[in-house]
């Protein structure tokens, strides 16, 4: 048999008293640990493209070609373990040790050998029962890539290995702390975020109705045009922690920050909100909103309408007339979507398909129901992004006719315009068409961060590049912790790019990967390092980009689809002359 020897990422595990649990219930023990393999184990390690290399009674090793694939997974199983271990008494629980290392492997047959293994299978011993330990290497490459939070232990002497191991521990259950950076300037007009409110429901499965309604607070506040209102997605950046305003104030740059809880119990809903002014601290405005689920678009309008007259009583008058427009009148509908923005905003394959499903039962219910036609056309453009969906079918068509729909039915919703002008610019190659939609949702709502962001991904594409540059930036400063901002990053590093700018596109690759660690990224930063000489550089990025694709190679294919998001011709330029081989 030939072998082969390559890097990989490894992960090792084992049960925690494997001996001992045997010993009380084999038989139990071993039915448990094939539920767990069945429901929880085998199906996360394919989500994330790992392989299973080979089992023992109480062990596993499994491949990655990414390692962030592979902490992905094991921190997904080792959360699913302790929801599962929940109710169980202690002695009876099953628990994983993990350990990760990315190292040179050597493969014979489906085997793996070499100190890449053994280095994992040592981690793994270090780790605590239901943890994970991973070594320096696993550490740099996904710090900045996952929202985890790391203990360094330091380096630690293992059996069989000749140099200490640095090792690192996951925290589970720990946000890392927002990065500490210079503090946003603030804008020439009122500047406020929303921030998650509280879920005071008895149903914790309500989570997503709390989400929703900030969600729906944050849209009407960013109507008024007097207000600078920064984006969901950043402020959800603060979700589950407890973040003193000042610091909130500092890393988005606002002078507002709104907070409260939502009660929702039947038919009856109370929110409660308190507007917070972060230079001083001082609340400045704080009350409850009570009304029935009939009413709840009444109330997110009041509660929205309450805080923009705090914030500059002007507001009240300079808007009274602003139209209370429903976006379904079936409440069964409204609450369907919200549902599918709290799955689909967790950016997994299994999510986004749910997110759809959910979506069309809300069209069932409401046929015109224009947000969720357009929302649809949205993830669908995320789904083919990532291979998720066939790039062309039943799908895709069907999306784009509903996008169609949704423009037609939506046009006084800057939501609405702003995801069926992505879908038809994207998924129907309609781009003067998707961007002057955009422009309208701009328009209609100049706080819509998203539509800044595909307004400069589109300019590039139709070769306005100063003027993308400009809505790049101005998508990021409207949402400076946005999870999803690497679409402004790649927008600025293409723009700089095609421009010959190349050291200032550098720094916006390199966020992008940091943001998102996806290809495109890597294949921007590798252009712009064989266009500036950087060739040592360019042979890492190179390697990082193998840990994706095995063997990148610039192809027709490759050719078309850079030209589907930008210039074709400087970007395979430039991976060419980072040793990028033609097919």
């Amino acid at each position: 048999m030939t072998q082969t020897r390559r890097l990989a990422a490894i992960l090792a595990a084992d049960v925690a008293g494997y001996s001992r649990l045997m010993g009380a219930d084999e038989e139990g023990t071993l039915a448990a640990l094939k539920a767990i393999r069945r429901e929880l184990g085998d199906p996360k390690v394919k989500e994330h493209r790992g392989r299973i290399v080979k089992t023992t009674g109480d062990g596993l090793l499994i491949e990655f070609a990414s390692v962030v694939d592979a902490v992905r997974c094991a921190v997904e199983v080792q959360e699913g373990m302790a929801e599962r271990n929940a109710e169980v008494p202690q002695e009876k629980r099953i628990e994983f040790r993990i350990g990760i290392n990315l190292g040179d492997i050597i493969r014979d047959g489906r085997d793996i050998f070499g100190d890449g293994v053994n280095i994992a299978a040592r981690l793994e011993a270090l780790a605590e029962p239901g943890g994970i330990c991973v070594s320096q290497v696993v550490h740099g490459q996904v710090r900045d890539k996952l929202d985890l939070a790391f203990e360094d232990t330091g380096e630690q002497q293992v059996k069989n290995i000749a140099r200490p191991v640095h090792v690192w521990r996951v925290r589970l259950g720990i946000k890392p702390a927002v990065s500490a950076s210079v503090p946003l300037a603030l804008p020439d007009k009122p500047s406020i975020a929303v921030l998650p409110f509280q879920n005071l429901s008895s149903d914790p499965e309500q989570e997503y109705f709390t989400d929703g309604m900030v969600e729906e607070i944050t849209t009407a506040l960013s109507r008024f045009p007097s207000l600078f209102v920064i984006a969901r997605n950043s402020s959800f950046a603060y979700k589950g922690r407890a973040i003193d305003v000042r610091q909130v104030a500092r890393e988005l740059g606002v002078r507002y920050t709104l907070e409260g809880s939502v009660r929702k119990a039947g038919s009856r809903v109370r929110i409660t909100g308190q507007l917070i002014d972060t230079a001083s601290g001082a609340h400045i405005w704080a009350e409850r909103f009570d009304g029935s689920l009939d009413d709840i678009f009444d109330l997110q309008d009041q509660v929205a309408s309450s805080v923009a007259g705090a914030i500059e009583p002007r507001l009240r008058l300079a808007e009274s007339d602003r139209a209370r427009r429903k976006p379904t009148g079936s409440l069964d509908a409204h609450n369907l979507y919200m549902r599918a923005e709290a799955e689909g905003y967790k950016r997994t394959r299994e999510s986004l398909a749910e997110a759809v499903r959910l979506l069309y039962r809300a069209l069932e219910l409401d046929p015109e129901y224009s947000l969720a036609m357009a929302r649809i056309g949205s993830w669908r453009v995320y789904q083919r992004s990532r291979g998720w969906i066939p790039p062309a079918g039943p799908q895709v068509e069907e999306a784009i006719r509903l996008a169609r729909q949704a423009l037609a039915a939506g046009r006084d919703d800057p939501r609405v315009l702003e995801m069926a002008g992505a879908a038809l610019a994207w998924l129907a190659n309609e781009c003067e068409t998707g961007l002057a939609a955009i422009d309208q949702a701009i328009a209609l709502n100049p706080n819509l961060a998203l539509a800044f962001s595909h307004r400069a991904l589109l300019l590039n594409k139709l070769g306005r590049f100063e003027e993308a540059i400009v809505a790049a930036e101005r998508a990021i400063r409207l949402s400076p912790q946005d999870p999803a901002a690497y679409v402004s990053y790649q927008a600025l590093a293409i723009a700089h790019l095609a421009v010959g700018r190349y050291e200032e596109g550098l720094p916006w690759a390199d966020r992008a990967i940091r943001n998102n660690a996806g290809a495109v990224a890597l294949q921007l930063k590798l252009s712009l390092l064989g266009h500036l000489g950087r060739l040592d550089e360019a042979r890492e990025c190179l390697r990082l980009l193998r840990e994706i694709n095995p063997a990148p190679k610039i192809t027709p294919a490759s050719r078309s689809g850079w030209g589907s998001a930008a210039p074709a011709a400087p970007v395979i330029e430039g991976l060419r002359l980072a040793g990028v081989p033609e097919a």
